[in-house]
C-alpha cells in the first residue's frame, strides 16, 4: 500500500491509531532529523527535535486540514515551530546567564551599534516584504528550514524547476534591495 499521510493523520486524529502513528514516525522522523541537522543541530539534538515534532503531530493531528496544506508541509511546519520554540527557550536561558554575569562589558551600552543594527534589520525586513508570497515561502523553506530544492518541490507540490526559478528570482530581488549592506 502506498504511503498516504493524510489518511494516517486522520486515523491518528480520529482513533489515536498507534499503527498509523508508527508509519508516520517511520516516514517523517528521519526527514525531520535530516532537516534539523542541516540547520546545525547535532545528531542527538536533531533526534530530540524529530521526536518532539512527531509527539506534537500526535497531539495536534485533529487540527490538520488537508485543504489548507499538504501533510508534508504541515509536518515540516510543526518541525520548524519546535525548532523555533527551542531556540527561544535556549535564548531566554542564555539571556538569563548573561544577566548573571558580573562583568562590566554588558553594562556598557553602545547606542550607535544598536542604531546601526536596527537600521539594517529594517532594511532586511522591508526588502523581504517586497518578495511575492510564493518567493518568500520557498526562501523560508530553503534557507530557514534547510530543505533541499527537491524537498521543497515535494512539500509544495510544484515542479522542481519552479522552485529553482522562485528562489533565483527572490535572491536577485534580495541582492538588489540589500546592495548597500554588503
Amino acid at each position: 500500500m502506498e504511503f498516504d499521510p493524510v489518511r494516517l493523520i486522520t486515523r491518528v486524529a480520529s482513533r489515536q491509531d498507534r499503527g498509523a502513528f508508527a508509519e508516520l514516525f517511520q516516514h517523517y522522523a528521519p526527514r525531520v532529523k535530516s532537516m534539523m541537522m542541516r540547520r546545525g543541530a547535532s545528531a542527538d539534538r536533531a533526534d530530540d527535535l524529530a521526536q518532539e515534532t512527531l509527539l506534537r503531530l500526535w497531539r495536534k493531528a485533529g487540527q490538520f486540514d488537508p485543504r489548507r496544506a499538504n501533510a508534508s508541509a504541515w509536518v515540516f511546519a510543526i518541525a520548524r515551530n519546535v525548532s523555533v520554540d527551542l531556540a527561544r527557550r535556549d535564548g531566554r536561558a542564555a539571556a538569563w546567564l548573561l544577566e548573571q554575569d558580573d562583568t562590566e562589558e554588558y553594562d556598557q551600552d553602545q547606542p550607535d551599534q544598536h542604531l546601526i543594527l536596527a537600521e539594517r534589520e529594517e532594511i532586511v525586513r522591508s526588502t523581504m516584504a517586497k518578495l511575492t508570497d510564493e518567493q518568500l515561502h520557498v526562501i523560508r523553506l530553503s534557507f530557514f528550514d534547510g530543505l533541499a530544492h527537491s524537498e521543497i518541490s515535494e512539500v509544495l507540490g510544484i515542479p522542481l524547476g519552479t522552485v529553482k526559478s522562485r528562489i533565483r528570482l527572490a535572491l536577485q530581488r534580495l541582492r538588489d534591495g540589500l546592495g548597500d549592506l554588503r
